[in-house]
Formats: structure tokens, C-alpha cells, sequence
């Protein structure tokens, strides 16, 4: 029973890692880009809409739900229930948790904050988009990476197993 169980939830955090990939590579790839070829006041305008718009989508329940998957499984791993798959398994875990959540929490949360303030401040738009632009593209390429690989590497067990 727990194999099955492990072997589902390692097919949920092979899928969800891929579609969080997806969705932060589409960031990273086109739409800050084309945001960026925008009247900065109309960027700002734009992601803080954005910002609200994905708070209220399916993307949070994929977020938080891939997260507490590759969680299990990094516990599971350090049980040992993974066999010669748990060092694997562990250190997906470990490079999407730190590159994908813990990069989301502590850098492109605040970094969204902080342009949501600005859109009401009398700070200039262009060095506020400038500076969001930079940084939050930055990180978010971080978290495209890291959820690559640990898809990658989920997906490498499963085919292997």
C-alpha cells in the first residue's frame, strides 16, 4: 500500500514540478519581456494585476500542492522507502523547496509588495519597474531552473523504476 502511495505522489511532483517549470518559464521567457516593452506605469498597473489575479487561480493549490508533495517524498527518502532512489529523490526535493519556494517566499513575494506599494507612492515608475524588472526576472529564472530539475530528476526515478 505505501509503495502505491509513494509512487502516485512521485507522479504528482513529477507533474506539478512540470507545470510549475511551465509557468514560470513563460514568465521568464515572454511576458516580462513584453511587459517590459510597455509604458513602465502600464507594467506596474499590469503585474499588480497579475499578482491579484494569480492569488485567486489554480495556480496557488498547484503551488502549495507540489510543495507539501516534494516534501513527503523528501521525508520518505530520508527513510529510506525510495531504496536506491532516495539520494535522487532527497536532493530534488531540496533544490525545488530552496529554488522554487523558499525563492518565491522570500524574494518574489516582496519584490511583488513592494511594486503593488509603488503603484500608489510618488516614487518614479521607471526606476521602481526597472529595479522589479531586474530582480524579480532574475530570481524568477532561479525558480524555472529549479523546477526543471527536479521534474527531470522525478522523472528519471520514475522511468528507471
Amino acid at each position: 500500500m505505501l509503495d502505491s502511495i509513494n509512487n502516485v505522489n512521485l507522479w504528482l511532483a513529477a507533474t506539478s514540478t512540470a507545470l510549475i517549470s511551465g509557468v514560470y518559464f513563460a514568465f521568464s521567457s515572454f511576458i516580462m519581456r513584453s511587459l517590459n516593452q510597455l509604458d513602465s506605469n502600464v507594467s506596474i498597473i499590469t503585474m499588480n494585476s497579475i499578482n491579484r489575479v494569480i492569488l485567486r487561480s489554480w495556480f496557488i493549490p498547484l503551488f502549495f500542492g507540489s510543495t507539501v508533495s516534494v516534501v513527503v517524498i523528501s521525508i520518505n527518502s530520508l527513510f529510506g522507502y525510495y531504496q536506491q532512489h532516495s539520494a535522487v529523490l532527497l536532493s530534488a526535493g531540496v533544490i525545488y523547496f530552496l529554488g522554487m519556494f523558499i525563492c518565491t517566499a522570500i524574494i518574489n513575494v516582496p519584490l511583488n509588495e513592494r511594486l503593488r506599494l509603488s503603484q500608489n507612492s510618488t516614487s518614479t515608475s521607471d526606476e521602481e519597474w526597472s529595479h522589479y524588472i531586474k530582480y524579480w526576472t532574475r530570481w524568477n529564472h532561479v525558480r524555472t531552473i529549479s523546477s526543471l530539475i527536479a521534474c527531470v530528476m522525478y522523472i528519471g526515478v520514475l522511468v528507471s523504476s
